[in-house]
Protein backbone atom coordinates (compact mmCIF):
# COMPACT_ATOMS: atom_id res chain seq x y z
CA UNK A 1 0.00 0.00 0.00
CA UNK A 2 1.04 3.75 -0.57
CA UNK A 3 2.71 5.23 2.35
CA UNK A 4 -0.19 7.58 4.02
CA UNK A 5 1.42 10.96 3.51
CA UNK A 6 1.70 10.13 -0.59
CA UNK A 7 -2.21 9.34 -0.11
CA UNK A 8 -2.96 12.34 1.67
CA UNK A 9 -1.14 14.08 -1.30
CA UNK A 10 -3.35 12.30 -3.83
CA UNK A 11 -6.50 13.25 -1.87
CA UNK A 12 -5.88 16.98 -1.92
CA UNK A 13 -4.31 16.50 -6.14
CA UNK A 14 -8.01 15.53 -6.99
CA UNK A 15 -9.89 18.09 -5.25
CA UNK A 16 -10.78 20.19 -7.44
CA UNK A 17 -13.63 22.40 -6.05
CA UNK A 18 -15.47 23.07 -9.22
CA UNK A 19 -16.52 19.49 -9.94
CA UNK A 20 -17.62 18.11 -7.16
CA UNK A 21 -19.69 14.67 -8.57
CA UNK A 22 -16.78 13.63 -11.40
CA UNK A 23 -13.34 15.50 -12.18
CA UNK A 24 -13.47 17.80 -15.55
CA UNK A 25 -11.65 14.34 -17.39
CA UNK A 26 -14.16 11.70 -16.40
CA UNK A 27 -14.32 8.79 -18.62
CA UNK A 28 -17.15 7.00 -17.89
CA UNK A 29 -16.48 4.33 -20.21
CA UNK A 30 -13.46 3.53 -18.65
CA UNK A 31 -14.68 3.96 -14.79
CA UNK A 32 -17.25 1.53 -15.01
CA UNK A 33 -15.17 -0.74 -16.85
CA UNK A 34 -12.77 -0.62 -13.52
CA UNK A 35 -15.89 -0.55 -11.37
CA UNK A 36 -16.60 -3.93 -13.18
CA UNK A 37 -13.53 -5.58 -12.53
CA UNK A 38 -13.83 -4.67 -8.70
CA UNK A 39 -17.42 -6.00 -8.69
CA UNK A 40 -15.63 -9.40 -10.37
CA UNK A 41 -12.83 -9.42 -8.19
CA UNK A 42 -14.96 -9.37 -4.76
CA UNK A 43 -17.22 -12.25 -6.85
CA UNK A 44 -15.08 -14.35 -7.24
CA UNK A 45 -13.80 -14.20 -3.42
CA UNK A 46 -17.12 -14.10 -1.88
CA UNK A 47 -19.44 -15.62 -3.99
CA UNK A 48 -22.49 -14.36 -6.04
CA UNK A 49 -24.23 -12.80 -3.04
CA UNK A 50 -22.70 -9.37 -3.33
CA UNK A 51 -24.77 -6.48 -4.41
CA UNK A 52 -23.67 -3.95 -6.57
CA UNK A 53 -25.05 -0.31 -7.19
CA UNK A 54 -23.90 2.56 -9.41
CA UNK A 55 -23.86 6.33 -7.37
CA UNK A 56 -25.96 8.74 -8.80
CA UNK A 57 -25.48 12.50 -8.21
CA UNK A 58 -22.48 11.35 -5.93
CA UNK A 59 -18.90 11.46 -6.32
CA UNK A 60 -18.30 7.51 -6.33
CA UNK A 61 -18.88 5.48 -8.99
CA UNK A 62 -20.70 2.65 -7.18
CA UNK A 63 -20.36 0.03 -4.20
CA UNK A 64 -20.60 -3.63 -3.50
CA UNK A 65 -21.77 -4.66 -0.53
CA UNK A 66 -20.39 -8.43 0.72
CA UNK A 67 -22.97 -10.35 3.21
CA UNK A 68 -21.58 -10.38 7.24
CA UNK A 69 -22.37 -14.83 6.33
CA UNK A 70 -19.61 -14.71 3.23
CA UNK A 71 -17.30 -12.47 5.08
CA UNK A 72 -15.75 -15.08 6.93
CA UNK A 73 -16.03 -12.54 9.89
CA UNK A 74 -19.51 -12.12 10.89
CA UNK A 75 -19.75 -8.75 9.51
CA UNK A 76 -20.56 -6.86 6.50
CA UNK A 77 -18.51 -5.03 4.14
CA UNK A 78 -19.03 -2.18 1.98
CA UNK A 79 -16.57 -1.64 -0.84
CA UNK A 80 -16.62 2.02 -2.83
CA UNK A 81 -15.00 3.44 -5.85
CA UNK A 82 -15.28 6.81 -6.12
CA UNK A 83 -15.01 8.67 -9.34
CA UNK A 84 -11.41 10.92 -8.28
CA UNK A 85 -8.34 9.96 -8.45
CA UNK A 86 -8.25 7.17 -10.79
CA UNK A 87 -10.66 5.89 -8.88
CA UNK A 88 -9.91 5.78 -4.98
CA UNK A 89 -11.58 2.73 -3.01
CA UNK A 90 -12.26 2.20 0.10
CA UNK A 91 -13.70 -0.68 2.30
CA UNK A 92 -15.30 -0.69 5.67
CA UNK A 93 -17.19 -3.13 7.90
CA UNK A 94 -20.62 -2.14 9.08
CA UNK A 95 -20.49 -2.97 13.10
CA UNK A 96 -23.47 -0.90 13.95
CA UNK A 97 -23.99 2.29 16.16
CA UNK A 98 -20.80 1.66 18.30
CA UNK A 99 -18.11 3.06 16.14
CA UNK A 100 -17.68 5.98 14.24
CA UNK A 101 -19.75 6.48 11.32
CA UNK A 102 -20.67 2.71 12.15
CA UNK A 103 -17.95 1.62 10.71
CA UNK A 104 -14.73 -0.35 11.16
CA UNK A 105 -11.97 -1.12 9.45
CA UNK A 106 -11.64 -4.63 7.39
CA UNK A 107 -8.85 -6.53 9.00
CA UNK A 108 -4.75 -5.98 7.81
CA UNK A 109 -5.27 -9.48 5.34
CA UNK A 110 -8.30 -8.41 3.69
CA UNK A 111 -6.97 -4.74 3.30
CA UNK A 112 -3.89 -6.49 1.49
CA UNK A 113 -5.80 -9.01 -0.64
CA UNK A 114 -8.09 -5.41 -1.64
CA UNK A 115 -4.92 -3.36 -2.25
CA UNK A 116 -3.57 -5.96 -4.72
CA UNK A 117 -6.44 -6.05 -6.36
CA UNK A 118 -6.83 -2.04 -6.46
CA UNK A 119 -3.22 -2.23 -7.67
CA UNK A 120 -3.88 -4.54 -10.73
CA UNK A 121 -6.89 -2.81 -11.88
CA UNK A 122 -5.29 0.69 -11.31
CA UNK A 123 -7.33 2.05 -8.42
CA UNK A 124 -5.66 3.34 -5.16
CA UNK A 125 -6.76 1.89 -1.88
CA UNK A 126 -6.95 4.65 0.74
CA UNK A 127 -7.67 2.94 4.22
CA UNK A 128 -10.86 4.04 6.10
CA UNK A 129 -9.31 5.62 8.87
CA UNK A 130 -7.33 8.29 6.20
CA UNK A 131 -10.67 9.04 4.88
CA UNK A 132 -12.48 9.84 8.19
CA UNK A 133 -9.51 12.46 9.09
CA UNK A 134 -10.52 15.84 8.84
CA UNK A 135 -11.35 17.17 5.47
CA UNK A 136 -9.18 20.76 4.46
CA UNK A 137 -9.27 20.60 0.98
CA UNK A 138 -10.45 23.37 -1.02
CA UNK A 139 -13.90 22.55 -1.70
CA UNK A 140 -17.23 23.60 -0.05
CA UNK A 141 -19.13 20.73 1.02
CA UNK A 142 -22.05 22.86 2.17
CA UNK A 143 -24.34 20.38 3.45
CA UNK A 144 -21.33 19.44 5.95
CA UNK A 145 -21.27 23.24 7.18
CA UNK A 146 -24.95 23.78 7.24
CA UNK A 147 -26.32 24.74 10.32
CA UNK A 148 -29.58 24.28 9.49
CA UNK A 149 -29.05 20.95 8.72
CA UNK A 150 -26.64 19.50 11.54
CA UNK A 151 -30.37 20.88 13.93
CA UNK A 152 -32.69 18.80 11.73
CA UNK A 153 -30.27 15.70 12.13
CA UNK A 154 -29.80 16.53 15.72
CA UNK A 155 -34.19 17.10 15.78
CA UNK A 156 -33.76 13.27 13.70
CA UNK A 157 -32.37 11.68 16.89
CA UNK A 158 -29.25 11.19 13.36
CA UNK A 159 -27.10 12.79 15.29
CA UNK A 160 -26.54 13.07 19.26
CA UNK A 161 -26.51 16.43 20.57
CA UNK A 162 -23.82 16.01 22.79
CA UNK A 163 -22.22 15.51 19.52
CA UNK A 164 -22.49 19.40 19.00
CA UNK A 165 -22.38 21.70 15.78
CA UNK A 166 -18.27 20.99 15.75
CA UNK A 167 -18.45 17.92 15.28
CA UNK A 168 -21.78 17.37 13.44
CA UNK A 169 -21.15 19.95 10.87
CA UNK A 170 -17.70 18.91 9.96
CA UNK A 171 -16.92 17.33 6.52
CA UNK A 172 -14.09 14.24 6.36
CA UNK A 173 -12.28 13.06 3.50
CA UNK A 174 -14.69 10.54 3.24
CA UNK A 175 -17.90 12.94 2.62
CA UNK A 176 -15.36 14.90 -0.10
CA UNK A 177 -14.91 11.75 -2.33
CA UNK A 178 -17.51 8.73 -1.21
CA UNK A 179 -20.80 10.59 -0.52
CA UNK A 180 -24.10 12.25 -2.55
CA UNK A 181 -23.58 16.00 -3.74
Amino acid sequence: MLPMDQIRALLLEHDDPRYLERPADFDKETALDCYTRLVSALEERFGPSCSSGLGQDTSFCGVIDVPADVTGLGLPMSVAMSNFGNYFVTASMRVGEGAPRGEACPPEELVRWLDGVCTAIGCTFVPADLLREPYDGPSVLEAHRDEELVAVLVAAGEVAEDEGDEEAGMADWHDRYFEYM
